[in-house]
């Protein structure tokens, strides 16, 4: 058996044995990971572009674009108390810096009935959402959080059910190596090195590298211990 496999087969052993400990709702993360986000403003942080139109943008086109979509997210993304909150209108929040191989730790609610995800380089998602709101449930929210919705091809729902309740605080654990991703929701692996989908060109490669977004999907969302670490080959 390849390490790599056998590092997966562990990453899987700690997950279960986890779930049962995971209840303070609060990030366990390590010392050496990267904080992104202040507890008192929207530094490293920027409004969304559209990707499909990036291309066509000259630099003072595009420059004048992510100002335009800055100004939008500032009415929509804030801080309250020390928490990153969105109050449901607007686009999706992203990350200043690219990321290609990460692990990133954060800690989410969402109100009841919502719906929304984390974009891991730009691409959709890791799935949240109100698991026990039934109308729902004909989408897979029965199955609950955590799953990499918009596969086809792959796995897109979760392994386990172990949402909180919306409103209460839930902690993910997600790594991406190359285009296969990982995630544990509340301590329990939910996707276990399942390949992430192209969205934006279905059948082609994901993206290398790109931002880690917080999807805006009409929902009220609170985000609070957001953390990453890249991923080097004496990391992976």
């Amino acid at each position: 058996m390849h390490l790599s496999s056998l590092k997966y087969l562990f990453l899987a052993g700690v997950g279960f044995t986890a779930c049962a400990l995971a209840e303070n709702g609060y990030a366990d993360v390590p010392t050496d990971f990267v904080s992104l986000f202040n507890e008192q403003d929207l530094s490293g942080w920027k409004g969304l572009v559209d990707p499909r139109k990036k291309a066509t943008l000259s630099a003072e086109e595009l420059l004048k674009a992510q100002e335009e979509a800055d100004l939008r997210m500032r009415m929509h993304w804030h801080v309250e108390y020390g928490v990153l909150a969105f109050n449901g209108g607007g686009e999706n929040l992203c990350t200043v810096e690219d990321y290609a191989d990460f692990e990133l730790y954060v800690d989410w609610k969402i109100e009841t009935a919502g719906d929304s995800g984390i974009y891991l380089r730009g691409t959709p998602q890791v799935q949240m959402w109100d698991a026990d709101h039934e109308p729902y449930w004909k989408h897979g929210a029965d199955k609950g959080s955590g799953g990499l919705w918009n596969n086809r091809d792959h796995a897109r729902f979760p392994l386990a059910k172990v949402d909180k309740p919306a409103g209460e605080w839930n902690t993910f654990f997600i790594r991406m190596v190359e285009e296969r991703v990982t995630v544990k929701l509340n301590g329990c692996l939910v996707v276990d090195n399942v390949i992430m989908e192209n969205y934006w060109e279905p059948g082609k490669p994901i993206a290398t590298k790109g931002p880690i977004e917080l999807q805006s999907h009409g929902d009220k969302l609170w985000f609070r211990n957001l953390y990453v670490r890249e991923l080097t080959d004496r990391t992976r």
